[in-house]
């Protein structure tokens, strides 16, 4: 195994968790900025509108997914500052 990829893979379930919480809270402020007090609303929740619940699905995801791949990609360029080559 390459040395990027031993460097690498420790941490990626730190990375995971961090970008994790990161991406909730980017999500939470997001949610408000929309104008709604509340939590996102869950798919079951009966009290909520199809747009609503549609529309946290969505946002929530790709929040998830942006903030989950610049935090990957750090993780990646870190590893190749320090080993020299990338992890993948």
């Amino acid at each position: 195994m390459e040395a990027s990829k031993i460097a690498y893979k420790p941490v990626g379930p730190a990375m995971g968790a961090v970008s994790g919480m990161l991406a909730g809270g980017l999500f939470k402020q997001a949610w408000k900025m929309l104008g709604h007090d509340e939590d996102a609303p869950d798919a079951i929740d009966e009290e909520r509108t199809w747009r609503e619940v549609l529309l946290a699905a969505t946002l929530q995801r790709a929040i998830f997914a942006g903030v989950k791949a610049a935090v990957d990609r750090a993780g990646a360029t870190a590893t190749r500052r320090l080993t020299g080559t990338w992890p993948g």
